[in-house]
């Protein structure tokens, strides 16, 4: 019985985690998760706390997910540079399935207010986080002899993260299919060109 509230609780989420992406946090109504979650407010609130509680875990979810997404793909990647490159063509690539066609966390971070002490603060952290695995990326790529022992790891993990925001910015316009995917492999190629012969 445990078992199945959590799978029910999963499908809510993820229903949440859809909507949310889709129109952001502020222009969601409470009548828009009623619909889309076909739960009362009392229930929703029951079960989440709160609006911001509810984003809040679907922010978590979305991070998980992207992060296990990014690991399965660099570690299919030949090398750990080719890796992060197939990863950021991955990001190029317009997926019609996708609620949004920009990252949940881009679409967070600028509808967010700096002094916001909740959701601002997790969605930072939330990038902190993936940045940090770019930079352990980097870091192998350095161990195994593929990336300059003088290049800068949090720099290029820095770097690699401001690319991937403004990318994912830019995919929200409605023009931008083909030109994501170009600007896409533009960075995918620079990554590549880091190798060492």
């Amino acid at each position: 019985m445990a078992r199945q509230a959590r799978h029910d609780r999963q499908e809510v989420l993820g229903r949440a985690l859809d909507l949310f992406w889709s129109k952001g946090y502020h222009a969601t109504s409470l009548k828009d998760l009623e619909q889309t979650l076909d739960m009362r407010p009392g229930s929703i609130y029951a079960a989440f706390g709160s609006k911001e509680a509810l984003f809040s875990e679907t922010l978590k979810l979305y991070a998980e997910t992207s992060h296990a997404q990014f690991r399965e793909v660099v570690e299919a990647g030949p090398s750990r540079l080719s890796g992060l490159a197939n990863h950021v063509r991955r990001l190029g690539c317009a997926d019609g399935h996708a609620p949004s066609r920009a990252c949940m966390l881009v679409k967070t971070l600028l509808e967010t207010p700096d002094d916001d002490p909740t959701l601002r603060a997790q969605t930072e952290e939330l990038m902190r986080g993936m940045e940090a695995m770019f930079a352990r990326v980097f870091r192998e790529a350095q161990d195994r002899g593929e990336l300059d022992a003088a290049a800068d790891p949090q720099h290029l993990a820095s770097r690699l993260q401001a690319e991937i925001f403004g990318l994912r910015a830019y995919a929200q316009r409605t023009d931008s299919r083909e030109k994501v995917a170009r600007l896409a492999e533009d960075i995918a190629r620079d990554l590549e060109a880091r190798a060492l012969a």
